[in-house]
């Protein structure tokens, strides 16, 4: 008889970057329903744990790049940037890479759509 074995999964918040999007040329809805109002050329997102450091990730992404800040939630741990493609590619760069060399943060790969 085979045993069946149970997998329990939990999720326990730590020092990780979950999400580093970069969303290129998204639609002028898409920027209207998400509250952007003006030019929105690129979006970028990023989800962070503890919810406190997306304040550091913005001011790593300001002084990387030339973005503008959408949303900071330092409880819930998100941040959406706005600017030009190649700046908010370079800005959500950044901040990955400083969580991940200095913060020594778990970081996910960067995705674009």
């Amino acid at each position: 008889m085979d045993e069946k074995q149970r997998f329990i999964q939990e999720y326990v918040p730590g020092t990780q970057l979950t999400l580093a999007h970069v969303i290129a040329r998204p639609s002028t809805l898409v920027c209207e329903q998400i509250g952007i109002e003006g030019e929105c050329d690129a979006i970028g997102i990023l989800t962070i744990t503890p919810g406190e450091a997306v304040i550091i990730a913005a001011d790593v992404a300001t002084k990387a790049a030339s973005v503008g800040l959408a949303f900071v939630d330092r409880f819930g741990g998100s941040l959406v940037m706005t600017g030009d493609v190649s700046s908010v590619e370079a800005a959500v760069g950044e901040v990955s890479h400083y969580f991940s060399i200095n913060l020594h943060f778990t970081v996910v790969p960067t995705t674009r759509s």
